[in-house]
């Protein structure tokens, strides 16, 4: 219990104090995090929506991919990506590696099939006639995607929670493509893995707490957000 309270005391110290450092850990967090959410969105969204409505071919096995994709191992993923952006690797002109670029890529890969399988349920929740009577309508086929995201816009908000709660918290593939560089790619979550191994025990809760409060904080928008359009 002593070392909870010191790790409270410390993290309302350094937030106090403005400290430079974990003001710039925690708008990295929030920008490699958030960057790889929306990434998440632009090519989950539109993949869970094409499978939703059986526009792919072998749907049931991209669906049963995705499935298995949404419990992706984020070492896993590290390993992969280090590999396609590392000097010799097929991606390794881009120079990506150590970069925040190089954890968004990391990170959008594990937050895209969380956001396609969130987005296949919700749509595959709604109603089979009301596509029916959007084409009867005469919709053309953006429209009826427009429409069809529009009513499955509560489920998406939802996977975009989770595919956010995925990433924020991520540090295996963020440690492998990222690093820990100071100034440059440590965030939150390797900052924490680092002050542990120094035995700064109280600075490593200090830095969970922000990270929780983070996490917490972005969560509650979105929740809000959605519970509106909800009650609307």
């Amino acid at each position: 219990m002593d070392l909870i309270g010191q790790g409270l005391a410390k993290a309302l110290r350094m937030l106090l104090a403005g400290d430079p450092e974990l003001l710039r850990i925690t708008w990295l967090t929030l920008r490699v995090s958030g960057g790889a959410t929306l990434v998440s969105v632009l090519l989950g969204v539109p993949t869970g929506l094409a499978l939703a409505l059986g526009r792919l071919p072998l749907r049931r096995l991209w669906v049963s991919l995705i499935n298995t994709g949404m419990g992706l191992p984020p070492t896993v993923v590290g390993l992969w990506v280090s590999i396609l952006l590392w000097r010799y690797g097929p991606l390794g002109a881009l120079h990506l590696m150590y970069t925040p670029a190089a954890m968004v890529v990391a990170q959008s890969v594990i937050a895209t099939p969380v956001v396609a399988g969130f987005t296949i349920a919700g749509v595959g929740q709604l109603d089979p006639r009301l596509r029916l009577q959007i084409l009867a309508m005469g919709a053309s086929r953006w429209q009826l995607y427009a429409l069809l995201v529009r009513e499955a816009r509560l489920s998406i908000l939802a996977a975009v929670i989770a595919g956010f709660g995925a990433v924020v918290s991520e540090v295996g593939a963020s440690m492998m493509v990222g690093g820990n560089v100071l100034g440059q790619t440590r965030v939150l979550t390797t900052a924490i893995v680092m002050e542990v191994s120094k035995g700064d025990f109280d600075v490593a809760l200090a830095l969970s707490l922000v990270l929780l409060a983070l996490a917490y904080g972005v969560t509650l928008v979105l929740t809000l957000i959605q519970q509106r359009r909800a009650a609307a």
